[in-house]
């Protein structure tokens, strides 16, 4: 099991509580470890860029929370082309490499790809593990019907109620469709889709056992036809559903 951690989110009121600067990183670090009970962790991402922060601030922490065996290995999440090539350079010269970038991406999250992400993690030797891949629960079949009551769009958790328009939830139904045909859910077709080329892995944020049951389905169908993937292209495409588009747009 790999276990991770990651520095970028509010711990704490003031300059120093989030985003990059090697205070927080280290102090973001060491929490981390005192929750989870352990010594060190696999890999510690800076989980996304900071602006006010120079870049060689934040890769020195992350090659400092490595050297000082608090993680074997040093992550990026949510940066950009730009600052993805500017990370790994910084963090080569200092002798601590970037092994694995965690961007969100998923068939209505399309960033990645406009970006030319995919591409430079290849260039640099990157791995790359996608978050979200069923864009916060809308690629499975909970919302085929509408924002259904309880769910995670009903709770202000990342996914807004607005989004969940009649056409999207149209072309659920479309992608449904087209996964019913290839012997999927729609979830399994949906982290198949993002695992058929460039992507390490997918990471999932399932709830409950038959969830994480039903994802590593998609390992059962991996491949895709071309007339597949264009019914997926004319029914998902980029909705507007990237939460960390500050971040990844590099400001």
């Amino acid at each position: 099991m790999i276990i991770s951690s990651k520095a970028g989110y509010m711990m704490w009121p003031g300059p120093y509580g989030e985003m990059g600067s090697r205070k927080y990183m280290v102090a973001s670090c060491d929490q981390s470890l005192k929750r989870l009970g352990l010594d060190y962790v696999d890999i510690f991402y800076s989980h996304r860029f900071d602006p006010e922060t120079p870049l060689e601030e934040t890769m020195g922490a992350l090659d400092y929370i490595v050297r000082s065996g608090r993680a074997l290995y040093a992550g990026i999440s949510s940066y950009n082309t730009e600052r993805t090539h500017e990370a790994a350079k910084i963090l080569r010269d200092l002798g601590t490499p970037c092994v694995i970038h965690q961007p969100s991406y998923n068939m209505l999250n399309r960033w990645v790809e406009r970006d030319g992400l995919l591409d430079t993690l290849e260039e640099e030797g990157i791995g790359s593990i996608a978050f979200t891949p069923l864009a916060q629960g809308l690629l499975t079949r909970k919302y085929l019907s509408g924002v259904p009551e309880g769910s995670r769009a009903t709770q202000g958790k990342s996914l807004n109620p607005d989004a969940v328009t009649p056409e999207m939830v149209k072309a659920l139904n479309g992608l449904n469709d087209i996964a019913q045909s290839r012997g999927q859910t729609l979830a399994q077709m949906a982290i198949a889709w993002v695992l058929r080329g460039g992507v390490t892995t997918a990471l999932i944020g399932a709830s409950k056992p038959e969830q994480v049951v039903d994802c590593a389905g998609a390992v059962d169908n991996l491949a895709f036809t071309d007339d597949e993937l264009s019914r997926i292209d004319e029914l998902s495409g980029e909705k507007g559903l990237n939460l960390w588009a500050a971040s990844s747009e590099g400001v």
